[in-house]
């Protein structure tokens, strides 16, 4: 092979074997999770198995399988089995664990039963980033992202599923019968029985079919939340924005900063909204941050008065858009937007230039909320464009200033929602990415977040690394 670069003879014997350190580079990102790992106090954290059994055979230390699972999503490696794969071929991999080779199931019993651990050491790392520095925090975005789960949808059924797979599997039936009448009457032969036979065998396994479908709605009218999944009990469904495209799986919650991009905390949940995760996300956050006041923007699904007050009152200020509920805009007709608060006079001014004064106070879903209307709709030349009732009534909460405060700071920054946009959507695609098509492995609720965590912290790993370079991230970690 004259000409052409040369490798090395497999065969050659060498007097002094190279080392495995001089296959790593002084740059390379193993060495972060090798001193991350190293640094930080595993017992403290709640790893099982940290003290040795006086009897019996020695057991892997767990900072070693720690260090494994780290560098395995990193690497979008997060299987088990092809972890135990690369621990026996892959020289990062041997240079991390000492050439040590846990089998499959040791590795992903230690993921299955370090659970809580594995998500403080990914709340460890946001305390690194904050503690160098870099993570200041002023301004926090929230998001939520539909994942899959490992749960086909004909393995999901609520009550509407089943009324409709029981109707169409009926309609198949009356299809078969109507197909059997026919050949009755206008085939002979042999072929006529055999056909007639095979119907009737299909007709009898639809009808199992349908008998399965009932047992599971009576199963499923003890039900918490009417809803059941076969594969993973905790999977619900989840609809998305394109129509005909929901799936089984969880909602995945994260709060990033609006300069780094780097995730300060995050949850996995099982409902399909995000209506009551506003305050958890942004008080999560305002707790890894150490911080006593940050600013938070999140999007409208986020909107719940509940939640913005809660956040109020601790200290956080949050700037989400309001959803309209009402279709009056559609019809060209009045909003409650087109009507201005005094707040002096406590009256409110129509479009039209009449005043809705205060009528009473009531207590709806655990909300305050005071009544305004006028009485010279009847008269008004615009009534048609304002309301079909006999007046026009608005609905003031009582904590409305906190609504009206967050229109004000949207109007005097309309970038702020782009601004979300582009942090908080950043990691959910870069995540997904790394997940494939799959999503999530794990099953049951609790398995999903020390998933999510693996994924969060490697993350931020590869974030940190992006800002600051992996030589600078070696030199902040002992710190």
């Amino acid at each position: 092979m004259s000409g052409y670069i040369e490798g090395t003879d497999r065969g050659q014997v060498t007097l002094f074997p190279e080392r495995l350190e001089d296959w790593i580079g002084e740059d390379n990102p193993v060495r972060v999770v090798d001193l991350f790992v190293d640094e930080i106090d595993l017992a403290e954290l709640g790893f099982g198995r940290m003290a040795p059994a006086s009897t019996g055979r020695p057991g892997y230390h767990p900072s070693v399988l720690l260090k494994l699972f780290i560098y395995g999503y990193l690497n979008r490696v997060p299987s088990s089995r092809a972890l135990e794969r690369e621990a026996g071929r892959n020289v990062e991999v041997m240079w991390l664990t000492g050439r040590l080779v846990p089998d499959h199931k040791t590795i992903a019993d230690f993921r299955r039963d370090n659970g809580p651990a594995i998500r403080k050491t990914c709340a460890q790392f946001v305390e690194l980033c904050r503690r160098i520095g870099v993570l200041k925090g002023e301004c926090i975005a929230i998001d939520g992202s539909k994942f899959k789960a490992v749960n086909n949808r004909d393995k999901n059924f609520s009550k509407g599923k089943i009324a409709s797979r029981i109707a169409h599997l009926e309609a198949s039936i009356d299809r078969y019968l109507k197909e059997m009448v026919r050949i009755d009457r206008h085939e002979e032969g042999e072929a006529r029985a055999e056909k007639i036979a095979n119907l009737a065998q299909r007709t009898g396994r639809i009808r199992q079919a349908i008998q399965s479908l009932q047992d599971m709605e009576q199963v499923l009218r003890h039900a918490p939340d009417s809803q059941i999944s076969l594969t993973d009990p905790d999977a619900r469904s989840m609809a998305t924005s394109a129509r005909g495209s929901g799936f089984v799986g969880y909602n995945a919650q994260v709060a990033a900063d609006t300069e780094t991009h780097l995730i300060v905390t995050y949850d996995v949940i099982n409902a399909g909204h995000d209506r009551e995760q506003l305050s958890p996300m942004a008080k999560g956050a305002k707790a890894a941050l150490g911080r006593d006041e940050i600013s938070v923007v999140a999007d409208k699904g986020y909107f719940s008065g509940r939640e913005i007050l809660a956040c109020h009152e601790d200290g956080i200020t949050t700037t989400l858009p309001r959803p309209e509920t009402s279709g009056n805009r559609k019809k060209d007709m009045y909003v409650k937007a087109d009507f201005a608060y005094d707040a002096d006079a406590d009256v409110y001014r129509c479009p039209a230039g009449e005043t809705l004064a205060y009528r009473y106070t009531t207590e709806e879903a655990g909300l305050v909320l005071r009544r305004y209307w006028a009485s010279v709709c009847q008269t008004c030349p615009v009534k048609a464009r304002c309301t079909t009732g006999k007046e026009r009534r608005i609905t003031r909460w009582e904590h409305e200033h906190l609504v009206e405060a967050m229109h004000d700071r949207m109007s005097r920054d309309p970038a702020l929602m782009g601004l979300r946009r582009s942090t908080v959507e950043h990691p959910f695609g870069t995540i997904k990415a790394w997940m494939g098509a799959t999503h999530f492995r794990m099953r049951r609720l609790g398995n999903v977040r020390t998933e999510m965590a693996f994924h969060v912290l490697a993350y931020n790993i590869k974030r940190l690394i992006a800002l600051i370079g992996v030589r600078g991230l070696l030199a902040a970690i002992p710190a």
